[in-house]
């Protein structure tokens, strides 16, 4: 009778429990199934209370109970969306505990350097089709939203103690140690996010504007669209505007756009160097280096930086920088040069192969002068590639925290920078349609002055008056910036440009660096 009695509350629990989780369309299966187990309880014991209740339980109809459905079995796409969510956060999650290595040999990369990895393929694979100055599709920007929280959420993790004081019931204040997210990731992360969200904005306020629109390259309209500035971005669309340009409203909501995405490109990249300049340099580097600074730079280099008088912009108008490549090259030059001077400051040993002979207040000088130099590469060209020196230091980085706002930095940074130049493609674009404007309209003045003068012959005089009328009138650059006072006109020879020591020989060497503009 005992085991009678286990059997049918055994039973009637299990019955229980699989309604709560099973579906309705295995309702009759489960009926079935009680019944079974209902029969053996009473075959062995049919007098007892609880047989009894289990007879009445399936002598009942099943249909009359309503189904317990538990909310994450529910029918639709709902289940199906989560598990493909949580594989999908398996698999990522996989990859960075694997290192990037999936045969589990232990020769995958760093964790540091593994999640770098991700956050920047994720960003090329969200925001490398964005070609267009138009909103993000919703498919795409619930996907980055939802990635991009998985791997920042190793950084809710990264903790650091602090002193806090704690009051116990009977008043006494005790001081003890808590701990909260990492001084820097607590700082950066939300500005982080911030600048993301702005981003994401920006594209959004692009939504329904129709005065401009992309053509695809290969039909007649985008031919007839091509000119010297998209041969130069061949994979991306042409733009075309109205034959006018651009209203006025929308010419004026596209500087604004152009100027708040240089706002967040400047803060994103302040954080990436900040962040890139707290990493150690990777001794693998520093051996690699030359023991000099002229042996990096080079004679002229050298010469331009160490000279008396110098002048940052001047000394980049000197230097060719007509493609990408030569500009790195500078930029690797000059990194070098800082490191290498950086490091002598702190050798002591005059015998070691690091020292040298110039003083330290000069050293310090170059230093900050080369410095000066990055500052105005970075501001002149923002979508250069990383240098050897940034490529080393991420590489070789171990901290997570600080491989998470270098990466997340970097890619809003390049992000921005995507934004601004679809920017002013649109701008350039309807600068080209209004010259066409003008052109026509002088085109059409002229006609009617023709025709005015052939009819009229003797007033070649007063034609004469209203050309120079019309040139007065004209739209120059100094009317358009608001200048009153225009140029005169330039003389035939052009002159001479001094050299340095042309300079030191005119003004005789006694003009100081503040005076030296005032010639």
């Amino acid at each position: 009778m005992v085991a009678a009695l286990e059997r049918g509350l055994s039973a009637s629990k299990s019955f229980n429990f699989k309604r709560m989780f099973d579906s309705p369309s295995t309702k009759q299966q489960q009926s079935q199934t009680l019944v079974l187990e209902n029969g053996d309880s009473h075959l062995v014991e049919s007098n007892t209370p609880e047989s009894q209740n289990s007879d009445s339980l399936a002598e009942s109809p099943v249909e009359s109970i309503p189904p317990m459905i538990s909310p994450l079995t529910r029918p639709g796409k709902r289940p199906d969306r989560q598990q493909a969510d949580t594989d999908m956060m398996k698999d990522r999650f996989a990859k960075l505990l694997l290192g990037e290595d999936m045969s589990g040999g232990g020769k995958g990369v760093s964790s540091a350097l593994a999640l770098s990895n991700a956050i920047t393929n994720l960003a090329a694979s969200i925001f490398g089709e964005q070609t267009k100055l138009q909103p993000m599709p919703q498919d795409r920007q619930a996907r980055w939203k939802k990635e991009i929280d998985w791997l920042l959420s190793v950084t809710d993790h990264i903790v650091e103690f602090v002193p806090s004081k704690q009051t116990n019931k009977d008043g006494v204040c005790t001081e003890i140690m808590v701990t909260r997210q990492r001084g820097d990731l607590l700082m950066n992360i939300p500005a982080l996010r911030k600048l993301d969200t702005m981003l994401i904005d920006t594209l959004d306020n692009f939504k329904g504007h129709n005065e401009f629109y992309y053509v695809s390259r290969d039909s007649e309209e985008g031919k007839q669209a091509s000119n010297a500035r998209s041969n130069d971005k061949w994979w991306l669309p042409p733009v075309k505007v109205p034959p006018g340009g651009l209203s006025d409203p929308a010419r004026r909501m596209l500087y604004f756009q152009k100027d708040s995405v240089t706002q967040v490109q400047k803060a994103a990249m302040a954080i990436n160097a900040q962040v890139l300049s707290e990493m150690a340099i990777p001794e693998s580097y520093i051996d690699s280096l030359p023991k000099n600074g002229r042996a990096s730079l080079g004679d002229s280099i050298y010469k331009s930086i160490t000279e008396e008088w110098f002048d940052p912009a001047q000394f980049l108008s000197m230097m060719d920088l007509s493609t990408e490549h030569k500009v790195l090259d500078l930029k690797n030059k000059i990194e070098a040069s800082v490191v290498i001077w950086k490091r002598k400051l702190h050798v002591k040993d005059s015998k070691s192969s690091w020292g040298s002979a110039v003083s330290l207040e000069k050293r310090e000088l170059f230093e900050e002068r080369a410095e000066t130099i990055l500052v105005f590469l970075k501001q002149k060209f923002p979508g250069l590639p990383q240098s050897s020196l940034d490529i080393s230091k991420i590489q070789f980085n171990k901290d997570i925290g600080q491989a998470v706002l270098e990466s997340y930095s970097r890619i809003l940074e390049s992000l921005a920078y995507t934004v601004m130049s679809r920017i002013e493609d649109v701008l350039y674009t309807d600068s080209l349609a209004l010259k066409q404007a003008l052109l026509l309209a002088e085109e059409t003045s002229d006609g009617g002055r023709t025709e005015t003068d052939s009819e009229s012959p003797g007033s070649s005089n007063s034609g004469e008056e209203t050309e120079k009328l019309d040139r007065q009138h004209s739209k120059t650059l100094f009317d358009f910036m608001g200048w009153s006072d225009k140029p005169t006109t330039p003389p035939s020879v052009t002159p001479k440009k001094l050299s340095y020591l042309e300079k030191l020989e005119n003004f005789n060497g006694f003009r100081s660096p503040k005076d030296r503009n005032l010639s």
